[in-house]
């Protein structure tokens, strides 16, 4: 039996690692650097790096690498082992101070939006003390951020920490002016729940799509999808169990506080869902999660699939960003407390969060927008592409009664007792809204727009910046208050009457909810074509100039690599489409056409009509007409579209017309997959693919 509290962190070398082995002084002022945010005293480095090697080698380590996190939306590693000419024809084990807090990476070959050229090839890598190192793969890895030659920012990791420095400032300046002066630091802390699928290995190597694109691109429903309700928190499959079994251990290892595990809404659909930690943390962690669970399904000749939408007619996968903030004093700021109507700092930062989601829709929106998202978003499945907030009754109803003047008498929550048997419980003072992009589930905010893909950094530097932006403000009013308590309630009054708008409790999916958020004036950009160039709205440029998370150049050069990245996407799934359809699918029904045909020849041979053999070559030669037609207007696209400059341009061109002629084309396939039959048909079908696990 596994002894958890043993294993935890065991490949981690985390504070207590710190603590036992550093020399004192060394421990205390590497403590003293990750608290303050300062620079690290380059003399304790070697100390540190001596003292990290022998306990990395200690568990198995030969190499080091700085691990980090380039615009490609995954990590990066380059793995150096510790070996040290010794002189006589031996080695010895040898990491210094300067191999710790500094590396050199080639950064012409990770995308960099024009900030480099592809002969500049000098970036670097710098340590990151705030996130600890682990050992992965026998390799110390060494959390960092990444920079040019010029010191512009090449990675996601470097923003999220500079929008954490952010809201802390502001967050610490708002608290001070309401007396809380023992709070040095506010923390942003985040659980992000993972949302994956498992299919057999075997089957996922006989399907091209899935293994080029991560999802499928032709299927027909099969005669059973999730309509009966019976997967979502459903028994465990015991090769499913066994997965997510190791899978928990590998993780504990690694220190990550994976808590959660069931079944989710669609055949062969799971979620894994840790505990909270500090956002940057808890990004390393959910980098580490994905690449974690690929490596285990493997073990179990298993695939694990982590694309937004691998299957069409089935519940796509997201990654539910559960946020919020806490003082270093041990107080969630977003904790409304028995009585929220009184608690006035809760209501301060609730309606900076909703003056930030308003003022920043765009910011929200686009920082969950990919190719892959955008199958999800509005699909019944996931919330739309409009950014709105739930706060439920009684908060609304608060905000509501202060903005009127007069006092709020809402719901309590009252006592709940379903049978004898049972203990009873209290019930909640309001409901859960799983409908909202953005919504508020007791002490902290959901955002589950983001797709299963997600390095969630970018979400969260656009919430961090965009709330501190609204803090900076509200500091600074209440700052310059004679009376910061009466301040406070006039600025909860005021941002929420400016605001409301954003706020909407009821069904998300509905087509009467779209009508009302075009009339309250919100954004509804369904695509990532439309959403990606809000990136360089001046107000947004001068927003994070101010906090110092982005420079002009660092948010143009992300613009570029997001539209660049899905023009890379569709014309991979568009190439892929068309090797299938031309190479596979095609010929598959033109074998089966020759063997009907020569079946009505042998039966009117003998004297016998062959009207059913007759209908089914008309009905497959109808769709395999329109399928090669199709593939014909798709390939010619494909062609047309690659030539277009500017990535603006060629990105909107994509989605209208190759993602068009996508479409096209599988409707004309997946007719076909029911006509002919299934020892025919060149690949696994969704039945197989779905049931098989």
């Amino acid at each position: 039996m596994t002894n958890v509290p043993e294993l935890f962190g065991t490949l981690v070398f985390n504070d207590k690692v710190m603590k036992e082995r550093l020399p004192k002084e060394t421990y205390t002022a590497l403590k003293q650097t990750v608290e303050s945010g300062a620079s690290l005293d380059p003399a304790l480095a070697n100390t540190i790096a001596a003292v990290m090697k022998d306990w990395a080698i200690e568990h198995g380590a030969t190499h080091y690498t700085h691990w980090f996190q380039p615009m490609t939306g995954i990590t990066a590693e380059k793995h150096d082992s510790f070996i040290s000419p010794n002189g006589d024809g031996t080695v010895i084990m040898n990491f210094s101070g300067k191999e710790l807090i500094h590396g050199e990476p080639d950064a012409s070959s990770f995308p960099s939006g024009g900030l480099r050229s592809t002969f500049e090839a000098r970036g670097y890598t710098a340590w990151d003390p705030s996130s600890y190192a682990f050992i992965k793969d026998s390799a110390l890895c060494i959390p960092t951020a990444f920079i040019s030659y010029s010191g512009q920012v090449l990675d996601k990791k470097t923003p999220l920490l500079r929008s954490m420095r952010a809201i802390s400032k502001q967050a610490v300046r708002v608290l001070h002016a309401l007396g809380e002066t023992a709070v040095s630091r506010v923390n942003a802390t985040v659980g992000a729940e993972q949302e994956y699928f498992l299919i057999d290995k075997s089957l996922w190597k006989k399907r091209k799509d899935l293994i080029f694109t991560g999802r499928t691109l032709f299927g027909a429903r099969p005669p059973k999808g999730q309509e009966l309700e019976d997967h979502y928190f459903g028994n465990i499959r015991p090769r499913v169990i066994a997965f997510m079994d190791d899978l928990d251990r590998e993780l504990w290892k690694l220190g990550v506080l994976a808590k959660t595990r069931h079944n989710e809404v669609a055949p062969a659909q799971h979620e894994l869902a840790p505990i909270f930690a500090e956002v940057n943390v808890a990004t390393d962690h959910n980098q580490l999660t994905m690449e974690v669970m690929k490596k285990i399904a493997d073990r179990h000749d298993l695939v694990c699939l982590l694309h937004e939408k691998p299957f069409a007619g089935v519940n796509g996968s997201g990654k539910h960003n559960n946020w919020s903030i806490s003082a270093d004093t041990g107080s969630n700021l977003l904790d409304p407390g028995k009585t929220p109507e009184t608690n006035t700092r809760f209501l301060l930062f609730l309606t900076a969060i909703l003056k930030a989601v308003d003022e920043h829709q765009d910011l929200l929106r686009l920082s969950v927008a990919s190719a892959g998202n955008d199958h999800r978003l509005g699909a019944n499945e996931a919330p739309p592409a409009i950014i709105s907030v739930f706060l439920g009754d009684e908060l609304t109803g608060i905000l509501e009664s202060m903005q009127s003047g007069k006092t709020y008498a809402g719901k309590k929550s009252s006592k709940m007792q379903v049978a004898e048997s049972i203990p009873a419980f209290m019930s909640d003072t309001t409901d859960r809204n799983r409908t909202s992009p953005f919504a508020f589930t007791g002490n902290k905010f959901e955002f589950r727009s983001l797709g299963s893909t997600f390095n969630i950094a970018c979400p969260n530097v656009m919430l961090n910046t965009a709330v501190a932006d609204v803090l900076a403000e509200f500091a600074d009013r209440l700052t310059a208050a004679a009376d910061p308590a009466k301040e406070a309630l006039k600025i909860v009054t005021e941002t929420y009457a400016a605001h409301k708008r954003i706020v909407f409790n009821g069904n998300n999916y509905s087509d009467e909810w779209v009508k009302e958020a075009e009339k309250r004036g919100l954004l509804n950009l369904k695509t990532t074509p439309e959403a990606l160039p809000y990136y360089s709205r001046p107000e947004n440029l001068a927003m994070f100039a101010r906090h110092g998370v982005y420079t002009g150049e660092e948010i143009k050069a992300r613009e570029e690599i997001l539209l660049e990245n899905y023009c890379k996407v569709i014309n991979i799934e568009a190439l892929t489409m068309i090797d299938m359809a031309g190479k596979q699918i095609i010929p598959a029904c033109i074998r089966y056409m020759a063997s009907l045909a020569s079946a009505a020849a042998a039966k009117q041979a003998l004297g016998f009509d062959a009207p059913t053999e007759k209908d089914l070559l008309q009905r497959i030669d109808e769709y395999t007409r329109a399928a090669h037609a199709a593939l014909a207007r798709l390939s010619d696209g494909t062609v047309q579209v690659k030539g277009i400059e500017g990535n603006a341009k060629q990105a909107a061109a994509y989605h209208d017309v190759v993602f068009a002629a996508m479409r096209e084309l599988r409707a004309a396939c997946d007719v076909l997959e029911t006509l002919v039959p299934e020892d025919v048909w060149p690949m696994p079908t969704y039945a197989e693919l779905l049931f098989s696990v």
